[in-house]
């Protein structure tokens, strides 16, 4: 058995349509981020979802409101799915942030953290999913920051490689997380 892990960002806010890094900031979503909240719950209508996993900044929060608005499935808030925390960065051009991502894999941005402590949380998170929802399925909703941690975590992939390319959104991206995980040493 595994945890079927359905993976979706954010929708779009008025900090991403103003190439703004928001990080640890709340965030509120655009006109166009709120259509993209729709269009996920008509996406994952009918998909025998359990539960809805969101990081607890405003801008997640809001799109699985939007997107599941009777609270079927049950929505569950996490602080370990929150976006990485740029500290002194946190609400500055994301051009700036993303010149700079590559030197923070293990060194904490300026009064914020590092992506190998956003690892960690997920890697937590991970462990818990794995112990009480084994054999279902499950949506999360979260950051850029927390996609890599999956990626780098379930599929192996280098998070240099992550932060020194360009992120590309899809519609969802699709995760299994082996029953055994609390079991297994974490990936670096």
């Amino acid at each position: 058995m595994a945890v079927e892990i359905v993976y979706e960002t954010h929708a779009t806010t008025t900090d991403n349509e103003a190439g703004i890094s928001t990080g640890w900031l709340p965030g509120h979503l655009s006109e166009q981020g709120r259509r993209e909240a729709r269009e996920l719950g008509e996406r994952r209508r009918g998909q025998d979802i359990a539960a809805v996993f969101t990081s607890d900044l405003y801008r997640s929060v809001e799109t699985a409101l939007i997107a599941f608005p009777e609270g079927r499935p049950p929505i569950h808030q996490d602080t370990r799915l929150r976006e990485c925390n740029y500290g002194e960065l946190n609400g500055l051009p994301s051009e700036l942030v993303a010149a700079r991502r590559a030197r923070h894999i293990d060194e904490p941005f300026p009064g914020g953290q590092s992506y190998r402590q956003v690892l960690a949380a997920t890697n937590d998170l991970l462990q818990d999913l794995a112990r009480h929802w084994n054999g279902r399925r499950i949506v999360v909703i979260a950051h850029t920051a927390n996609q890599w941690a999956l990626d780098c975590l379930l599929t192996g992939t280098s998070l240099h490689g992550l932060l020194t390319s360009p992120f590309t959104w899809q519609p969802g991206w699709s995760y299994t997380l082996p029953s055994d995980w609390g079991n297994q040493p974490a990936r670096p």
